[in-house]
């Protein structure tokens, strides 16, 4: 089995004391020699971090036990190294920029679809009420070159700050459809969500762990290409092991 276990979680929640908070990961994740990046935000924590197991399960732990962070779920994989080259802990804005502020994930989520509920209504073409099924993709344009679902609605977008102008373009496109809307991890979809209840959208959900956790509880089923993932290995198939590169 391959000695490295890769994690990318992240959590929504007020975080008022990041520069301490920062100097504490910092040298928890440097104890353990976990490599990778935190990102740290008044809103929230965005982590992907690579190490043996137990350096992994040695950082969590603790982690987890500041109630803010008990619910931080982990999407997992595994590799021969670890594919970031240092770690790195940063203070930022938003832990994923979509420049809107009164979309506060920390306040609540949108409604969410499981994979296995989700890959049945693939399946049928359709929901239980009945209504035709459309995956929106929120991610940017060389991530759905990569690989998308089936048929999925491509907004043209080069950032996620550009999402709330792109939706509004198509949300009379999608009127009378279940849309489910996606992305890697799910950290963008929690916003995504959020964003089309504002402007009073209906029947939407975000499917809950994105791509990643669709492959790991399902796998590939209706979905085509891999997986963007942003360190050294490019890309994941839907065994969540590296693609081979192209060529």
């Amino acid at each position: 089995m391959p000695a490295i276990l890769n994690i990318a979680a992240y959590r929504f929640v007020a975080i008022n004391d990041a520069p301490a908070l920062r100097a504490h990961l910092q040298d928890a994740a440097t104890a353990q020699g976990l490599l990778g990046t935190i990102l740290l935000a008044p809103e929230g924590i965005n982590l992907f971090l690579a190490g043996p197991a137990a350096g992994v399960a040695a950082f969590l732990g603790p982690l987890r036990a500041d109630a803010r962070f008990a619910g931080l779920n982990t999407k997992d994989s595994w590799s021969d190294r670890a594919p970031f080259r240092r770690l790195r802990v940063r203070l930022k804005r938003e832990i994923i920029r979509m420049d809107h502020p009164t979309i506060r994930p920390a306040d609540g989520r949108a409604p969410a679809v499981q994979p296995d509920t989700l890959k049945r209504w693939l399946d049928a073409g359709f929901d239980d009420a009945g209504r035709p099924v459309v995956m929106l993709d929120t991610r940017n344009g060389f991530e759905l070159d990569a690989g998308r679902f089936s048929g999925a609605v491509d907004l043209g977008l080069h950032k996620f700050s550009e999402f709330p102008a792109a939706i509004a373009r198509v949300r009379d496109d999608l009127t009378g459809c279940t849309v489910v809307s996606y992305c890697t991890g799910g950290i963008r979809c929690e916003k995504a969500a959020l964003l089309m209840n504002e402007m009073g959208m209906t029947h939407h959900y975000q499917l809950d762990g994105g791509i990643l956790n669709y492959f790991a509880q399902v796998g590939g089923a209706h979905y085509e290409g891999t997986c963007t993932v942003f360190d050294e290995r490019s890309a994941l198939s839907p065994s969540l092991n590296p693609a081979p590169e192209a060529g």
